[in-house]
């Protein structure tokens, strides 16, 4: 099953057109990086994706559903990492993931979220509230919360934000397993060097509208 099929989507926040026209098919197992100068739309079509926003006009489906009309449903099978990451300030770390995961309509145990905290390297700092913790920190949990839903198309809006090293590499590993399990991954990224080494496609988004392009055409693709 196709996890995400854009044919000629367009958005117009009123007379200003953001999008024109972009088609796209993603299939369980990619990693599509998604590129374009400032302005060129990429979070308006990340939030579309992220069934945040509706098309003005086109039809979007993810794993076989229209996005529009089956959004509830879609919503459970996705999940959307973006810049200011939907965590609560005055909830620790445990319990900004036990929200996320309770509300997508499961409880995970104690001991698998402090795992998974483990795991993305800031299981010390698992009582903490969020408030408290760095901007690397906090992207950490976010992508802890990604484990955690399992979902089947994730979304990245500049994932590389706060991380050091360390952080892209681990980053990059949790993609890789779920790529291998058979989910897709969007990022949406101005780091051409980072997104090469975990994407096997790539896409320009530029004059409001998508080209596909090779990722050797990256390092001299200009925007």
């Amino acid at each position: 099953m196709v996890s995400l099929l854009s044919e000629n989507v367009s958005h117009a926040y009123g007379f200003f057109h953001a999008l024109k026209g972009v088609s796209l098919e993603i299939n369980p197992g990619d990693c599509f990086a998604l590129f374009g100068p400032n302005g060129a739309g990429k979070t308006t079509l990340m939030k579309i994706f992220a069934t945040l926003l509706s098309p003005t006009q086109g039809q979007l489906s993810i794993l076989g559903k229209d996005a529009v009309r089956d959004r509830d449903t879609v919503r459970a099978s996705i999940f959307f990492v973006g810049h200011g990451s939907f965590l609560y300030d005055d909830l620790t770390a445990i319990e900004n993931i036990e929200f996320a995961i309770g509300i997508r309509g499961r409880l995970p145990p104690l001991n698998e979220i402090k795992t998974v905290l483990d795991r993305v390297g800031i299981g010390a700092y698992a009582s903490q509230k969020t408030r408290t913790l760095s901007a690397g920190m906090q992207k950490r949990l976010s992508l802890a919360k990604t484990i955690l839903a399992q979902p089947e198309l994730i979304l990245f809006d500049e994932p590389y934000t706060a991380l050091d090293e360390n952080g892209v590499e681990m980053m990059h590993q949790v993609i890789r397993d779920f790529l291998a399990r058979g989910a897709a991954v969007i990022l949406s990224s101005h780091d051409r060097a980072k997104t090469a080494q975990i994407a096997n496609r790539a896409g320009l988004l530029h004059h409001k509208t998508l080209k596909e392009i090779p990722l050797t055409d990256l390092q001299n693709a200009l925007f």
